[in-house]
């Protein structure tokens, strides 16, 4: 931790770390076990089992010489399990937070208790910066300003764990919000709709459940996307046709899966009730509620900027992206180079993972593999309509719930609303128009044929609706060229 002297430096696990722990699946060790007992590495490794997924279940009640911080969070949301209004209903939250207990954690090692603590103290400093913005939107429908110190009971130890962890200290996605805040209701059953609940809600409200728990159903599925999408890079290596093609249809089948979950959105979290909790996933990067950031106190005298909570944070379509080479034919623009710093929120073993992803996919020229063969090429555009299938669910969702409620010019991590997503998502219909015209029909097998001629039309097609509907919505709301 550093005093006076800007952002705090964080310690970052490496591979080398845990190297003896997993497989070498050549130039980076994945977990073919998750280690469920061992609790000295990380809780968030990349594994064949667990996928993006902690590797074994958070831990959902803090143990008792942390009383104080557990009383606070379950009191704190704004509807409590029992019906009654909660402390963030109240106004009150900012109150309660003075009497809570400034924890040292400077002597705590055990990586679960670390990333519960890490969720926990995550969850305080949001509801306490936010507290006021919520109640104002609640009446007014403008957000105002939040706090802009967040008190030394809560700063301190949350830059503690999260050095301790290699994280921000900020609310993530994986770490934080989503992928470490459910619990099994019955612990025989697997991560499956209907047997999983939150561990922290900030409203209680029954389509905050359904936003979180739809992420981690989805995610259940990345241990296979990520066992497939090494056997893709490897066959690529190794000049393995048939291993590619089997490995990347594969890749193809899972993403499916994913955005089949991804679908059950709409029924599970309804639009209409997003902005009851959405404010709390806000951040203070970018945001006109923190137009000076915030200064933690006792940690440092120097504002902080941190981006909020946003499912762009998830590890799987940046993972696809860079196996199919995506990432490095986006524009070199400054929408893109968010899209480079969301990906430092999130944990730092999956990070080194996306970067080994990006850089195997460009040695071995997956693209250029696959298009030397119609039918290779047939599979990778299928490959990349499920990027553009996820990416436009995202973009949809993005309209129906917070467009259409809210002229909020940024989105909770702190991109514009309307050109960051179309920003990717162009991108992903540019390639598939490439690839499906470069494709020699007469080559291909009667179903890639009909493959092909759909996706490509659907691409064009999609391409001409979404300029125009950017174009539409910048009329409507402002400041989308600031980044």
């Amino acid at each position: 931790m550093t005093t006076n002297q800007g952002q705090p430096k964080y310690r970052h696990f490496h591979t080398s770390d845990f190297s003896q722990q997993a497989r070498e699946v050549p130039g980076f060790p994945i977990l073919e076990d998750p280690l469920v007992h061992n609790h000295s590495i990380p809780s968030f490794m990349v594994g064949i089992q667990n996928g993006f997924l902690p590797r074994q279940d958070p831990l959902d009640v803090l143990p008792k010489e942390y009383q104080a911080l557990e009383e606070l969070l379950q009191k704190m949301p704004l509807t409590l399990k029992d019906g009654s209004k909660g402390l963030l209903a109240l106004g009150q939250f900012g109150e309660a937070c003075k009497s809570l207990p400034q924890y040292d954690l400077s002597n705590v090692e055990d990586s679960e208790l670390l990333s519960a603590l890490y969720r926990d103290y995550t969850f305080v400093a949001s509801a306490y910066l936010l507290e006021p913005c919520d109640l104002l939107y609640r009446k007014t429908g403008d957000y105002g300003l939040g706090r802009s110190v967040l008190p030394k009971n809560i700063a301190v130890p949350l830059v503690q764990v999260a050095e301790k962890i290699g994280a921000k200290p900020f609310m993530e996605y994986a770490l934080s919000y989503a992928l470490y805040n459910y619990r099994r209701i019955d612990k025989s059953k697997g991560l499956v709709w209907g047997n999983l609940e939150l561990i922290r809600p900030f409203s209680g409200d029954p389509s905050e459940l359904g936003f979180i728990i739809s992420h981690v159903t989805m995610v259940s599925h990345s241990g296979e996307l990520v066992k497939n999408t090494v056997r893709t890079l490897e066959a690529a290596d190794k000049g393995n046709r048939r291993l590619f093609n089997e490995s990347l249809s594969n890749v193809v089948s899972t993403y499916e899966k994913i955005n089949v979950e991804m679908e059950t959105m709409w029924q599970r979290s309804l639009p209409a009730d997003y902005l009851k909790f959405r404010t709390f996933i806000m951040g203070t990067k970018n945001q006109p509620m923190f137009p000076n950031g915030v200064i933690y106190e006792g940690v440092s005298d120097e504002p902080m900027f941190h981006r909020g909570e946003s499912g762009a944070n998830d590890s799987m379509v940046p993972m696809g992206d860079n196996l199919l080479q995506l990432t490095e034919n986006m524009p070199s623009n400054p929408l893109t180079a968010v899209l480079r710093d969301f990906r430092t929120y999130r944990p730092h073993n999956h990070s080194e993972f996306l970067q080994y992803v990006e850089n195997k996919a460009r040695q071995v020229q997956v693209r250029h593999f696959a298009e030397q063969d119609p039918n290779s090429a047939a599979i990778y555009l299928a490959a990349v309509d499920q990027i553009r299938n996820f990416r436009n669910r995202h973009w949809n969702f993005t309209k129906e719930y917070i467009i259409k409620y809210t002229k909020h010019p940024v989105a909770t991590g702190g991109s514009p609303i309307v050109t960051w997503l179309p920003n990717q998502l162009a991108t992903v219909l540019r390639t598939m128009q490439e690839v499906g015209s470069g494709i020699d029909s007469n080559q291909l097998l009667p179903e890639n044929k009909s493959l092909v001629d759909i996706l490509t039309k659907r691409a064009d097609a999609q391409a001409r609706i979404l300029e125009r509907e950017v174009a539409h919505l910048r009329t409507e709301i402002k400041d989308q060229d600031k980044v």
